[in-house]
């Protein structure tokens, strides 16, 4: 029985790790359809979609079936209680990589706002992110997750950078605005694939530690995404 269990571990392991290479690959080929504006390769995108939405299925009926017949305790109720939340971070990358192949195909047949140099950067640290974070989570590794969970600064001053730089061609030339929406939103869907690997390095520390290490308090408003709205009394 205890051979079996540690089987359906592995086996949830891997699973995650192939939906991890999925995800990885929907995000390079979104931003390489961006830069190279190449439709083939945005289509590509959303053809892994369908892919990811039955990986994760398949991912939390695993879940559920080794936590309701396996019973498990310690360490293994803490591995399989943080596959279902990478499951859900990873399903969540892929959503934001098909959100920039959308963008990035509507994009493709008007002229450039600008040549593109902070959003392709913001896409390699966001990439490395999550490479990193599963990574962490095959060797076990605090401290490479801790490493994750810093970066993530620097991709929220890029996005930040990002937007100052559109906003003064909008305010020079009208006409660029909505292509340069557009821009910032794939900044934002960076920003937020940035987001997804931190939450998986935070998993992978609670996992092997034990330890919850989430930051406190609504993000968006840590990151002034977000307004605080009124008080109430």
């Amino acid at each position: 029985m205890e051979r079996n269990f540690e089987r359906d571990l592995q086996i949830l392991r891997e699973r995650l790790l192939v939906m991890g290479g999925v995800a990885e690959t929907m995000m390079h080929k979104a931003i390489q359809a961006l830069v190279d504006r190449d439709e083939a390769l945005a289509q590509a995108v959303l053809a892994h979609e369908e892919e990811m939405d039955l990986l994760c299925i398949e991912i939390d009926d695993r879940c559920l079936t080794l936590l309701a017949l396996r019973q498990p305790m310690a360490s293994d109720l803490r591995f399989i209680a943080a596959g279902i939340k990478i499951n859900s971070d990873l399903e969540r990358i892929g959503d934001q990589a098909v959100s920039i192949a959308l963008r990035a195909r509507d994009l493709i047949a008007q002229p450039q706002v600008k040549p593109l140099i902070d959003i392709p950067r913001m896409a390699r640290l966001a990439q490395e992110m999550v490479r990193k974070s599963l990574d962490a989570f095959v060797r076990r590794d605090p401290d490479l997750a801790r490493s994750v969970i810093e970066g993530d600064d620097q991709v929220d001053s890029l996005r930040d950078q990002v937007f100052r730089e559109l906003l003064t061609y909008m305010m020079g030339d009208p006409g660029t605005i909505p292509r340069a929406l557009e821009l910032i939103l794939v900044s934002r869907h960076l920003e937020r694939i940035a987001d997804h690997a931190t939450n998986i390095a935070e998993d992978v520390i609670y996992i092997v530690r034990g330890e919850d290490v989430r930051e406190r308090g609504d993000k968006e408003l840590r990151k002034g995404l977000r307004l605080p709205g009124p008080k109430t009394a």
